[in-house]
């Protein structure tokens, strides 16, 4: 008769054969003969882990822990926890590692992911910080804490944490894109627009360009900032729509470089660049083909800051409303919408979720402005989120002005028409601080790059005033500061059009 330790063995030969089911049979073998083996209890954690029977790890590794506590349990039961997504279980053990593992690397990690996963950036700052003083080699460790600086708002201390991440990694892209984005954060433009070059963006975005026009936009031709005084430069579309409308205050600085500037956007943006001038000798509106376009560089929009050599506060520098509208068109908004003597409010709740679901808003956290008097409201909401307009509809008076947007020519052109928007971090923000029309721009907790870490006023745009949250999901108490913000516009309403006011309200 074999013995457990003789069944265990068998079972681990066959488990690292990936022979699961003959593993599993030698290991109740072996839990027969003893049933309070704590190796034995966890090889079946560990086997039933790798079945993906997430369940039945955990309750098989935490007996194993019961009967003898180890740090090598505890590793494979907090990854048993990570896959079933139970944070809270491992943070329940946090005392535990400090007493008796202080020095596990492994386990300090997966509670600071844990913290991390719940929200609670601090305590995850604090035990990368603990894991990080084990074993200060680890990449993952930087990279991870670093995230969380970001989101706290600690930028400097994310740049060091992500400097440490590239003398780990020197040539790695993606270290260089975050390190990038962590510099822009704390305005250091002159370091990080270089860096800014490893974006995923611009890669994709030459990539399809390069395919669409083999001969013109080969890698040879892309330009790299050198004279162009004689040539034709062909720049095109990145990113999102208000990317593109924000970098566009670039292209007047472009065209007193070269010839000629021919410039391609998304289609929805035409008509607002035709409105808009920018210097644009050509705007492509859609595909055409190779045979009849001619330039000699090209470069993706948002390249522009760093090939004309900008940094500082030169970068921000841009006329005020650098975009325009269709004055006719706008008088055609007016008579159908806006003829009124209220205080006229556009709002949007949603925009592009897919890549950041957290930068959307609720629709009934509008609720509280609806009802202040002497207002009216429009939405410009449009496609994903429209549907949420019939939760304010059914109680508040709002019109739907979004239904009738096909494109960002209209939308200005309607804009042109509000005395205020209200919005979260979406395209609308950047269209209302391009044609300089006042903005409100609610943000999430975790603050994009462009809004840097002082949020007392808008780099970009001297019309826009920011509001963001103090707790990750909370946009109550934003929203109360919002009211009060727009029940004193209303309550100065006469004046709204004086600069002084505007400034009021910027610093109110």
């Amino acid at each position: 008769m074999p013995t457990v330790n003789e069944f265990i063995n068998t079972g681990f030969e066959s488990h690292q054969c990936g022979k699961f089911a003959e593993a599993e049979n030698a290991y109740q073998e072996a839990l027969k003969l003893d049933c309070e083996n704590a190796e034995a209890c966890n090889l079946m954690g560990v086997l039933k882990l790798q079945q993906n029977d997430i369940e039945t790890a955990i309750m098989w590794v935490e007996k194993a822990i019961s009967i003898k506590p180890c740090e090598y349990f505890y590793e494979t039961l907090f990854q048993a926890y990570i896959r079933g997504g139970f944070y809270d279980k491992i943070i329940s053990h946090s005392s535990d590692v400090i007493t008796n593992y202080p020095k596990s690397f492994p386990l300090l990690f997966n509670i600071a992911l844990a913290f991390k996963n719940i929200n609670n950036n601090v305590k995850a700052i604090e035990f990368y910080d603990r894991a990080l003083k084990i074993d200060p080699s680890s990449y993952q460790g930087w990279f991870n804490i670093a995230h969380s600086y970001s989101i706290e708002g600690q930028y400097k201390n994310a740049v060091s944490a992500l400097k440490i991440c590239k003398k780990l990694k020197p040539h790695d892209k993606e270290t260089d894109y975050f390190l990038s984005v962590a510099l822009l954060q704390t305005k250091d433009y002159k370091h990080g627009l270089k860096l800014f070059e490893n974006r995923p963006s611009k890669e994709t975005a030459v990539a399809l360009i390069n395919k669409t026009y083999p001969n013109l936009a080969s890698l040879d031709r892309l330009w790299k900032g050198e004279n162009i005084k004689d040539k034709t430069i062909f720049v095109y579309y990145e990113a999102g729509f208000g990317d593109v409308m924000m970098f566009s205050r670039y292209l007047p600085l472009l065209k007193k470089k070269c010839k000629k500037v021919i410039f391609y956007p998304q289609r929805p943006l035409v008509p607002l660049f035709e409105a808009s001038g920018l210097g644009i000798d050509e705007i492509l509106d859609g595909f055409i083909p190779e045979q009849n376009l001619e330039f000699d560089v090209h470069t993706p929009l948002l390249s522009l800051p760093y090939l004309l050599g900008l940094s500082g506060e030169k970068v921000f520098e841009s006329p005020e409303g650098y975009l325009s509208f269709n004055p006719e068109l706008a008088e055609e908004y007016k008579e159908k919408y806006f003829n009124n003597d209220k205080l006229k409010i556009g709002i949007k709740w949603r925009g592009n979720t897919y890549f950041d679901e957290d930068r959307a808003i609720p629709a009934k956290m509008f609720a509280p402005l609806l009802g202040i008097e002497g207002t009216k409201f429009y939405s410009f909401q449009t496609f994903e989120g429209s549907q949420d307009l019939n939760k304010l509809t059914c109680d508040y008076d709002i019109t739907d002005v979004g239904k009738d947007l096909v494109d960002f020519g209209q939308t200005a052109a309607a804009m042109a028409n509000l005395d205020l928007v209200i919005c979260n971090d979406t395209s609308l923000a950047h269209l209302a601080g391009a044609l300089g029309i006042p903005c409100f721009v609610i943000l999430p907790y975790e603050v994009n790059w462009r809004w840097h870490d002082d949020l007392s006023k808008c780099d970009w745009y001297n019309s826009v005033k920011l509001f963001r949250q103090t707790e990750s999901g909370n946009w109550n108490g934003i929203f109360e500061e919002v009211e009060s913000v727009v029940k004193y516009a209303k309550h100065n309403q006469s004046n709204w059009a004086a600069a002084q006011l505007w400034k009021k309200l910027r610093d109110y």
